[in-house]
């Protein structure tokens, strides 16, 4: 398995390859499907926001989609946890 290192957004490696908004967009599905544990909507909708603002397109609308099960809180729990990986990375 890959090690993944996020020092910053930029410069980030998954293994040898750069992070993209592609990785982050896989990120996303990971924690909506709960690939590695249970389901996490609220660090889904954390990575899928990430992933739309670095460009992908697919991002946005799995971010819509579950944002349609979340609560109000629950997305701007989200959204600062967002913010919050943004500012330091």
């Amino acid at each position: 398995m890959a090690r993944f290192e996020m020092h910053s957004a930029d410069l980030a490696t998954f293994g040898e390859k750069p992070v993209t908004a592609d990785i982050l967009f896989q990120m996303g599905l990971d924690s909506a499907c709960g690939r590695h544990g249970a389901t996490d909507l609220v660090t889904a909708h954390k990575w899928f926001n990430i992933a739309a603002l670095k460009g992908n397109r697919d991002a946005a609308r799995y971010r819509k989609e579950i944002s349609c099960e979340m609560s109000s809180s629950e997305i701007a729990e989200a959204q600062r946890s967002a913010r919050e990986w943004l500012s330091m990375h």
